[in-house]
């Protein structure tokens, strides 16, 4: 038989309205709101990131490759797609997808209304999986070298399309500056929304062969290749790869550099979440150490029998430590169902609304990182099961004759 096991299962069950049940649910309530806090924490923080994460990646890809030049406006200079990083991508360790595109500045305009866009050329090989999200309106539109000179199909974002008062598959003029400058009659087929002010105020998807045809370029040059990576974690690893299959003449960018303050942004939200960490960690194991102290006060008359009889400081602490561990336990059972909970409700019935000018989306995102939730329960037993030896020292110091006279 356990000893320390059995006696814990008699020490627990104190007499309800007693002192030492009242703080008992004390420590169990502890425990379960700082685990359900830490769940519901980090289930938002890996929203949040994922979801800006996910938005930046729209349009602008983990990697991208252009042709080296001191030119820093829109008016790229021709990159061939026949290289070899283009044609062998898929054999560079780490890289999910390469695609080609090119970008022209132009001037959209009504009679009313006029704005400044960035005009984005895409191919059959572009990626529309993550934009499909984004779409609030319409369809993506078709786009190839099989379309002749060039799709006219255009694809608004939200924030163009109010202020240009136009909507889906109605028609507006596209100018491209030049000398003549030359025009082209656009049909909007879809409208986007990222929330991302940047991207929405400027960037409109189209055919790249109608950018071709503008800059006079042949079908096989392009501007840029945006390339995806297997692991955004290990991006830095791929770039190295990608950067060692490059001629000499291209330039490689990361996008952790294009769009640093949002990635700046979110490094910070990692910084707190590790403050809140630390600051839910300490007060679960002050207060289960407090809790534990009460409980071997209001004990010490048995302490003293347990000792008068013969046994051990080491069996009596080990008694004390299963009376804490089973608090915890469950403290887990509730914080893992209170937490899960809030965030099956959030993620389920979307409750919780922002402001997408201020977070960049409509709603509390969560991201259900189940090796996560199990590292937290992991830590908050091994860090506890650590403090609640700290009480049971006081154990050693009680003598048998003065704890049996001891008087509650």
């Amino acid at each position: 038989m356990n000893v320390p096991v059995f006696l814990a299962r008699k020490v627990r069950h104190a007499p309800n309205g007693s002192f030492s049940a009242t703080v008992t649910r004390i420590g169990v309530i502890s425990i379960a709101l700082g685990l359900a806090i830490l769940i519901v924490a980090f289930a938002v923080l890996f929203g949040f990131k994922n979801t800006i994460q996910q938005k930046i990646f729209l349009f602008g890809a983990h990697l991208q490759v252009s042709k080296f030049s001191n030119n820093a406006s829109y008016e790229e200079t021709t990159l061939p797609l026949n290289t070899a990083l283009y044609r062998d991508s898929t054999r560079i360790p780490g890289v999910q997808h390469i695609q080609a595109v090119a970008l022209k500045a132009g001037i959209l305009k009504t009679d009313e209304e006029l704005t400044g866009v960035i005009l984005k050329g895409v191919g059959r090989d572009y990626n529309w999986n993550l934009l499909r999200e984004s779409l609030v309106a319409g369809t993506v539109p078709t786009v190839g070298a099989d379309t002749g000179n060039g799709s006219t199909q255009l694809l608004l974002s939200q924030y163009m399309a109010n202020q240009l008062k136009v909507k889906v598959g109605e028609s507006i003029p596209l100018y491209f500056l030049g000398n003549p400058p030359r025009a082209r009659k656009m049909t909007v087929v879809g409208i986007y929304d990222t929330g991302l002010e940047e991207v929405d105020k400027t960037i409109a998807l189209g055919d790249i062969r109608l950018i071709q045809r503008l800059n006079r370029w042949g079908i096989d040059s392009v501007g840029t290749y945006e390339i995806f990576v297997k692991d955004f974690n290990k991006v830095e690893t791929t770039a190295d790869k990608v950067f060692d299959v490059m001629s000499p003449d291209m330039r490689l960018t990361r996008v952790t550099d294009q769009y640093r303050p949002l990635f700046d942004w979110m490094v910070l939200l990692d910084r707190n979440m590790v403050i809140l960490l630390s600051l839910i960690g300490f007060v679960a194991s002050f207060n289960m150490v407090s809790v534990l102290l009460v409980l071997i006060i209001e004990r010490t008359p048995m302490i003293g029998l347990l000792k008068a009889i013969g046994s051990p400081n080491p069996l009596i602490q080990r008694l004390f430590v299963v009376v804490g561990l089973n608090m915890v336990g469950w403290g887990l059972l509730i914080g893992n169902v209170v937490g899960l909970g809030v965030c099956f409700i959030q993620d389920k019935f979307k409750l919780i609304p922002l402001d997408p000018k201020n977070y960049f989306m409509n709603y509390v995102p969560i991201t259900w990182d189940w090796p996560t939730i199990l590292i937290l329960n992991a830590a908050t037993v091994l860090i506890i099961a650590l403090v609640l030896w700290i009480p049971t020292i006081i154990i050693s110091r009680i003598q048998p004759v003065k704890a049996l006279a001891f008087k509650k």
